[in-house]
């Protein structure tokens, strides 16, 4: 009998930790910043598109012009977004699927459109968003009396 129960516990402990480490994993929450920003590398250089409009889940999360940055929070590994493009001002539209894996140790990643679009490596398209640090004023601290009085001369 004490047997069995242990055998039970046990059994229930690790069914714990298997559904604990699943959840951690497909629970991890991304916020994904989309560039349309022109790149510099030693290799290549990528310009921005005249227009592209994200699309995540069927909806749409950004539209960017030339230089413009959006953004979408999404859940999981796996990342999928549609991109409907306008290479230059009055050019017709076309459709991009892409399908990547997000890095599971980065909490804010930046993918470069142009770049990922025109075939650069991972390490090329795709860094880490560090927000820049909020730089705090010093208040001056003025004293005085509660209740000024006049000088008299």
């Amino acid at each position: 009998m004490k047997l069995k129960r242990l055998l039970v516990r046990l059994i229930a402990i690790l069914a714990v930790v298997a559904l604990a480490a699943v959840m951690f994993v497909i629970g991890r929450g991304h916020t994904v910043y989309f560039d349309n920003k022109a790149l510099e590398t030693d290799d290549a250089s990528y310009e921005p598109f005249y227009q592209v409009q994200v699309f995540v889940d069927d909806e749409s999360v950004a539209k960017l012009g030339a230089g413009d940055r959006g953004m979408v929070s999404v859940m999981g590994q796996d990342f999928s977004m549609i991109l409907h493009i306008t290479p230059e001002k009055d050019a017709k539209k076309v459709g991009s699927a892409v399908k990547l894996t997000l890095p599971y140790a980065m909490d804010g990643i930046i993918l470069n459109i142009p770049a990922l679009l025109n075939g650069a490596p991972e390490e090329v398209y795709q860094s880490e968003f560090i927000p820049a640090p909020v730089e705090e004023e010093d208040e001056e601290v003025i004293l005085s009396d509660e209740f000024e009085m006049p000088l008299e001369g």
